[in-house]
């Protein structure tokens, strides 16, 4: 197989009734791929239902000696990854066709390092809800600290700075925090505001719980070295736009 032009990577774990839809329209993409699968020692089918996708030869599979988490399994795709560019999937998501090729094409095209898009909300049973979340077709270090704009399995990013910036602090918003980091330095990341990911709706995931999402959130600002005082602040308007995005029609 010629070197792909984007990884994928996507940890598993206890997913069996979602990841054939997730593996499935990462096949479809329109552009040179390879996709790293990485079993966080599934105790569920899983990995029976992996296995049968295996013929593939753009698919790399590997499984955890030990339970992980998402970061540290991220990381060590990341780690395995060839392609120029990666990109993140969560395994209980999906793509539309174009996603990857829209983002590649936008990407070049600004000089950025990372690119997001916008998502539409589906649930448990994978039904769309209608629901979107736009994004800003620029997102900046400022906007972050107010809003986390960037999904993680939206984004498509430069292998190089991803390995630049490992994701770190699983007990808090690790996704977040990398973002942060990649905008201090990078200045700038770009987005398609079209729901080119459709992101489901558990709350079995991290986020889940509202309280609980709110202490990690918490925790981003102070693993970022933010003062007490500057991380309340921060806080508060996350909490506030957080509000408006989902009540917002």
């Amino acid at each position: 197989m010629e070197k792909p032009v984007v990884s994928v990577i996507m940890p598993a774990y206890n997913c069996e009734k979602f990841i054939a839809k997730a593996i499935e329209s990462v096949l479809v993409q329109n552009v040179s791929l390879e996709l790293i699968i990485l079993n966080d020692c599934a105790t569920d089918g899983t990995e029976r239902v992996i296995q049968q996708y295996l013929s593939d030869q753009r698919i790399r599979y590997v499984k955890n000696d030990r339970n992980m988490g998402v970061a540290r399994t991220r990381n060590e795709g990341v780690r395995m990854a060839i392609g120029e560019y990666v990109a993140f999937l969560d395994s209980d998501d999906w793509w539309e066709r174009e996603k990857l090729s829209k983002q590649l094409a936008l990407i070049k095209k600004e000089t950025k390092v990372l690119c997001s898009t916008g998502r539409e909300l589906v649930d448990i049973n994978g039904k769309l809800t209608g629901r979107e979340i736009p994004v800003k077709e620029t997102i900046s270090y400022s906007m972050m600290l107010k809003q986390n704009w960037i999904n993680c399995s939206s984004v498509l990013l430069k292998r190089k700075v991803a390995e630049e910036f490992p994701m770190e602090h699983e007990d808090s918003h690790e996704d977040y925090i990398t973002w942060l980091k990649i905008l201090q330095k990078y200045q700038y990341a770009c987005a398609i505001n079209e729901p080119l990911l459709k992101y489901r709706l558990s709350s079995q995931g991290k986020s889940g719980s509202k309280l609980k999402s709110a202490k990690m959130t918490f925790k981003v600002y102070r693993y970022m070295g933010f003062s007490w005082w500057k991380s309340i602040g921060c806080f508060i308007c996350y909490a506030w736009n957080g509000v408006r995005k989902y009540i917002r029609k």
